[in-house]
C-alpha cells in the first residue's frame, strides 16, 4: 500500500513540474525611452535601436505612459506565420546544380559538327 501512495505522490509532483513548464513562452525584456504610446502599440528607444511593439487588451501596464520616460517592458515571442516554400525551392536548386550530369549517350559517340564558313 505505501508503494501505490509513494507513486501516486511522484506521479502528482511530475504533473505539476511539467505542466508548469509547458505553461508559457520564454520571457525576455527591454528596456528604453518612450518616443511614441497609442492603445495598440509603444515605440521606444533602446541605444540606437528602435523598438515598436504592439499592445492588446491584456497587457498590463503599471504608471503612466508618457513620451521620454524610461520603461522596462516584458515581452515574449511568438511566430504569426512561417514560410518554407522559397527555402525549399532554393535548396533544391542548389542541389540541382551541383548534381553530377547524366546522359544515356556514350561519350564521343556524337557526331563533332565542324565549323562552317
Amino acid at each position: 500500500m505505501k508503494t501505490k501512495t509513494a507513486f501516486s505522490l511522484i506521479a502528482a509532483v511530475n504533473f505539476v513540474f511539467c505542466s508548469a513548464a509547458f505553461a508559457g513562452s520564454k520571457t525576455h525584456e527591454v528596456t528604453g525611452t518612450v518616443l511614441e504610446t497609442t492603445p495598440t502599440k509603444i515605440v521606444i528607444q533602446k541605444g540606437a535601436e528602435r523598438w515598436e511593439i504592439d499592445l492588446d487588451p491584456q497587457t498590463k501596464v503599471s504608471g503612466e505612459l508618457k513620451v521620454g520616460a524610461k520603461v522596462t517592458i516584458t515581452y515574449t515571442m511568438s511566430a504569426s506565420k512561417i514560410d518554407a516554400g522559397p527555402l525549399t525551392k532554393l535548396k533544391a536548386a542548389a542541389e540541382e546544380a551541383t548534381a553530377p550530369i547524366s546522359s544515356s549517350v556514350a561519350p564521343g559517340s556524337q557526331k563533332k559538327r565542324g565549323a562552317r564558313c
